[in-house]
Formats: structure tokens, sequence, C-alpha cells
């Protein structure tokens, strides 16, 4: 597969933005460019619902200049989408035809439902979650939907957005405090109006700029240690307490605010409305953001279309497939370690020495997938490696507490680098979580080590008492010096977090030996 890029334009009513996507020849897909221009099409649209002549230039001129970028490329196709300012526009054929005619685009104008359904497809394919509500305010409308087991189940689009909501019920530059109670009865009434939305007490995933925001400001805040936006988790009570400390502030200082774009600063409040009301409505704590938006929706519809991408729904299945081409993971060999790792997991779980759910179970057979995958940077720091890479690397369907987790998991080496690497996240864990996980992180060790020379030697493995010790018995169906070597030399850092002595009886056909 050769290399290929593809254009999206976004015309929104707060913003317009470019984005060239490249898909390289293993097939994972990248931006390229990101160009974003703050034109607020929605102030130009007049009471009448007809975009003025300085909103039509603003728009052509805007067209014009990402026109520069799109001409840069060999694109196998640019898709240009318009929502709800071009929707709801009295002279939008005329706008249409204009920019057909001195543009290189033709415009697209997404009905209120396509809105709604490529952001909820954008979710559904980037984050782990089966049942939930997802919110996208734009500038001049506000898409929600609930989807079940994957599924679209409802959507609805409300006339109303970050902007307009400001034009609407704001005076000045920034909302007085009775202006931001006048907006939340407002939005809560029309939230109200959807009978499939009260105290589905499922988490609400929101979309755009004014929650990227949230999230930013929010990270600043608190000084977050991780790289990323995507799939970042806040409480309810973090809302509100981020309102509280942004209602008293003065525009220009808004304007100055850590992590908030400075072309939001009059209209971030209006949004923080929104959030809130819905947060109430659903009866929900959980409020989590998605990178993934409309664009990555269109992204997919294209190239869906195009039968180069089928839409999927195991998520992180496909997000450790780029992993393994990124960092030209050995698969057979994986796959082996894995199976290995589950299966002394459950052999220690039978003796009681540790209790694993499907979460566990989950999380310890994707770090054995990727464990060392450092390696692939430096073979004599891999472990450090492999846990900054995946600490700090954004994996759809994975929270970023499961994120952390993966990375202490995979980059197991033994018990003070891995408490050194937890310490900055001591707060995220209980003292017994940390334990617990340790010893998933050795476990996974020991099964790198019974395949130390990756020729898939093991036929199986035992675990039985033998006093107060364990006996490991490793059946191979090869000679087994090399991995018993490297058994023998890792198996303390087992034998700690078990606070066992395991002894080891290697076995290759009808020959024993015992170290």
């Amino acid at each position: 597969m050769k290399t290929k890029y593809y254009a999206i334009i976004d015309i929104g009513s707060n913003t317009m933005r470019l984005v060239v996507y490249l898909r390289d020849k293993s097939g994972r897909i990248k931006e390229k460019e990101n160009v974003k221009v703050v034109a607020r099409l929605r102030n130009y649209l007049t009471a009448e619902g007809v975009l003025d002549e300085k909103g039509i230039q603003t728009l052509v001129k805007t067209l014009r200049s990402f026109q520069e970028v799109t001409r840069f490329y060999e694109l196998e196709s640019t898709t240009c989408v318009a929502t709800a300012t071009i929707r709801h526009a009295k002279n939008q054929q005329e706008i249409l035809e204009l920019v057909d005619e001195e543009t290189d685009f033709t415009i697209r104008v997404l009905s209120d439902y396509e809105e709604a359904y490529l952001g909820y497809l954008a979710v559904a394919n980037s984050t782990p979650f089966q049942d939930g509500i997802t919110v996208d305010i734009g500038g001049g409308s506000t898409e929600v939907t609930y989807f079940e087991n994957r599924k679209l189940r409802f959507y609805h689009s409300f006339p109303f957005g970050a902007l307009s909501l400001k034009r609407q019920f704001v005076a000045g530059e920034k909302p007085t405090e009775e202006e931001l109670e006048h907006i939340n009865t407002f939005v809560c009434e029309q939230l109200k109006t959807l009978d499939w939305l009260p105290d589905k007490q499922l988490p609400i995933i929101a979309i755009g700029g004014s929650a990227r925001n949230v999230v930013q400001i929010h990270q600043e805040k608190v000084g977050y240690p991780l790289a990323g936006l995507h799939q970042y988790k806040m409480k309810k009570q973090d809302i509100e307490d981020l309102e509280s400390e942004l209602a008293p502030l003065s525009f220009s200082e808004l304007q100055k605010v850590d992590g908030l774009s400075k072309d939001r600063a009059d209209i971030i409040l209006p949004a923080i409305q929104v959030f809130r009301c819905l947060l109430d409505i659903v009866g929900t704590t959980d409020f989590v953001l998605s990178r993934k938006g409309l664009r990555d929706g269109l992204l997919y519809e294209v190239l869906h279309r195009r039968n180069e991408m089928t839409l999927f729904t195991e998520v992180q299945e496909r997000s450790f497939e780029e992993l393994a081409k990124d960092f030209e993971i050995d698969r057979t060999h994986a796959l082996q370690r894995q199976n290995t790792a589950v299966l002394l997991a459950k052999l220690v779980e039978k003796k009681g020495l540790v209790e694993l759910n499907d979460h566990d179970t989950f999380l310890l057979k994707y770090a054995a997938y990727v464990y060392n995958v450092g390696a692939y940077i430096d073979t004599e720091s891999g472990n450090q490696h492999t846990f900054y890479l995946l600490a700090n690397r954004t994996i759809d369907g994975l929270l970023h507490k499961d994120r952390i987790i993966l990375a202490l998991l995979s980059s197991f080496k033994n018990k003070s680098f891995y408490n050194r690497n937890a310490e900055v996240f001591q707060s995220w864990f209980k003292e017994e979580e940390l334990a617990h996980y340790r010893l998933l992180g050795a476990i996974i060790k020991l099964a790198n080590s019974l395949h130390a020379t990756k020729r898939n030697i093991v036929a199986d493995i035992e675990l039985q008492e033998d006093g107060d010790d364990l006996l490991l018995t490793v059946i191979c169906n090869k000679d087994w010096r090399a991995e018993w070597y490297q058994v023998e030399k890792q198996k303390k850092h087992l034998e700690k977090q078990l606070r066992r002595n395991v002894e080891l009886l290697f076995r290759e056909d009808t020959h024993s030996y015992i170290s």
C-alpha cells in the first residue's frame, strides 16, 4: 500500500478547519496538516437568516487560503462540509454556487442527522464505551446522541451553540452571573424536551473545541503528568469547580487562562452551561473528552466508501495492531509471550495467590503483547522507553489510568524501577492496587524469559505447592537451557511479589532436570 493523503474541510459556525490526513504504508492514519481559522460565520447570519456579504467573503477568502495547502498535496480525495450556519442560511444555494465558481471546493451541507451521526461514529471507533451520551457543541448548534451496544439509538440537533448562546444572552464580552443563569435555564429546558435523555446514568462523551478547552484548562490546573487529551476523564464536580473559578474573571483575565484558547474566552462559559445541564439531566458524574469528532467520522466514512477500511468495533485490537506496525513488534513472538503470561497468571490464581477479574486479564494480555516495546528505540534502556512511549501515546479504547497500568506492566524490570515510574501517579492508585499490578508485571517478565530464544519451545506449564515453596514445571519440546538460564535469573521478581520461593523443573520429552 502506498502513502495516501486525504483532506477534510470543516466549515463550522465558529471555526473553519482544514485537516490533511496521511495514511501510511502500514495503514496507520496520522494528521499531516491542521489549519484553523476563527471565521465566526455565525456572527454574519442576519436576523432574517441570510449570510451577509461580509460573511460570504470571509468564507471564500478562508477557503482560498486552504486551497494553497491542498494544492501542495496529491490528494486521494477532498471532502468539504458545512454545518449549522450554512445549513440554516436562506441564501445557501447562492453560497454553494459561489464557492464552486471561486474555489477548488464543492461544499456538502450536512443535515443535522449527519452531523450527529458522524460525531457518534468517531466516538464509537475510538473509545472503550459500549453505551454513552455524546455531545458536540458547535458555534451554532449542539448535537446530542444516545448509543447503546455501540449502536446509535437516538439523536437530536439543537439550534443553539456556544456562539449563538453568547449572541442571544450576553450583552458584553463575557456573561454576567445573571446572564449565565439565563443561559443555564434555557439550555436545561431545551435538553429536557428529549424523553430519551433523563436519568440514563451513562458517561457524557464530549466532542469539539469547547470540550477540548475545558480539559486543557483542567489539565493545567492539576499539573497533569501525561500528554494527550483524548479519553481524558473529569468529574461533574471538576466542571462545576472550573466554572466557579472562571466566572468571576474579567474578559482580559479569561484570555490569559492557561489551557484556554484566546478566541474561546468569550464563549467558554456558555459552553460549560451545556455540559452542566447535560450532566444533571443524564444523572451522571462522568465527563470524558473524545478528541475524535466530526472530521474523524467523515474520514472513516470516506475510507469505508472506498473499501479501504471497514468500520470497526474492536477498538483496542486496532490500536495494538497499529502499535505493532509502528514499532515492528514480532507478532508471533508477542502472541507466544501473551499466551504464556495469561497461563501463568491463571495458575497463580488457582493457588489462591492472586485474584483476577476480566479487566486484569485484558490489561495483562495486551501488556504482554507490547512488553518492552521500547527496545525498538534502544535495547539497553528498553524498559524506560517502553514506559514513556505507552504512558504518553494515545491508545484508542484505553482511558488514561488504564494506559498507565499498561505502561507499568509492559515496562516491568524490577520492583524499584516499577515504583519509580508509579510514584508520579501515587494519587491514582491504592497501595494494594500498585502491589497487584506489580505482581502482574513480574508474571509478564517471567513469561518473557520463557521465550528468551523466540523458538516457542514451551509446550505446557504446571504450578504446584511444595510445602511453603512453589514448584514451576516447564515442559519443553526442544533444548531448554537458554530459557532455563533466563528464568532462573528472573524468577526472583515473582518470588518477591508472592513472598514464596519458586523452584524450577524443566522437562524435555521424558527427561527431567531440576535447577
